[in-house]
């Protein structure tokens, strides 16, 4: 399939596509094979002839949160990091 002719693209989707490639300096067509690309999971790479597949599952993740959100997040995160010496060590 080498072309496809998408109708009613949403504004909100529009101004995504046009980030993406104002962003990484692309068409808008590559942009919007590369979003298509990320959004299905893997990404495609042709290397001596052979098909190697990167999966990107969760890469809509990034970039989503607040400074706020990330502070909150990794702070929470050092919390769980804390290791209880007291329920490790062996009572006698």
């Amino acid at each position: 399939m080498n072309q496809i002719t998408i109708r009613g693209i949403p504004d909100e989707i529009k101004k995504i596509i046009e980030v993406e490639a104002k962003g990484k300096g692309l068409s808008i067509n590559k942009a919007i094979i590369s979003l298509l690309e990320n959004t299905a999971g893997k990404k495609v790479l042709k290397k001596e002839n052979k098909k190697q597949y990167i999966y990107h599952d969760l890469d809509y993740l990034f970039g989503i949160l607040t400074k706020e959100e990330a502070e909150e997040l990794e702070n929470n995160l050092k919390l769980q990091r804390k290791i209880d010496k007291e329920l490790w060590i062996e009572k006698k």
